[in-house]
């Protein structure tokens, strides 16, 4: 029996008359990506830093959010691209296919939308304490001279 205080969760189907349309912007389902790569143990960082914003500042995509592209085909599926960073020592392809698995687990439960295919581009790799910065993943560490 269900109580009056919480009314039951409305159903959506075919039967119920046309409200309108719900769209996602594309920078909501980059979000969704991102968070739900991070939380994939050994992925380090989402994104290329530096390369990223600049893209930003040329390209002004929508779909491109940092580290991560969003398409969407004609038939509504989506086609993800997630670029990561990947913590030393970490099983690469194992941490790949794990992203590949939650990402698309996620979007599909938050969007009920089907995603079609999930693209894992290892961007580097970190080492457990470094902090991140746009310039880890460019170019290596210069070394002082004296």
């Amino acid at each position: 029996m269900q109580s009056p205080e919480f009314p039951s969760t409305p159903r959506f189907d075919e039967d119920q008359p046309d409200l309108g349309d719900i769209k996602i912007n594309h920078n909501v389902i980059a979000g969704i990506v991102r968070l739900a790569s991070l939380q994939v143990n050994g992925v380090a960082g989402v994104g290329g830093g530096i390369v990223d914003g600049i893209g930003e500042i040329f390209t002004k995509k929508e779909a491109d959010h940092r580290g991560v592209r969003v398409n969407e085909s004609k038939n509504g599926e989506y086609e993800i691209e997630v670029r990561i960073v990947v913590t030393y020592g970490s099983e690469i392809g194992r941490t790949a296919y794990e992203v590949q698995v939650d990402v698309r687990k996620q979007v599909m439960a938050m969007t009920g939308k089907e995603v079609r295919k999930v693209d894992v581009i290892i961007e580097g790799v970190r080492l457990p304490g470094d902090k991140p910065g746009p310039e880890d993943d460019l170019w290596p560490q210069s070394v002082a001279t004296d």
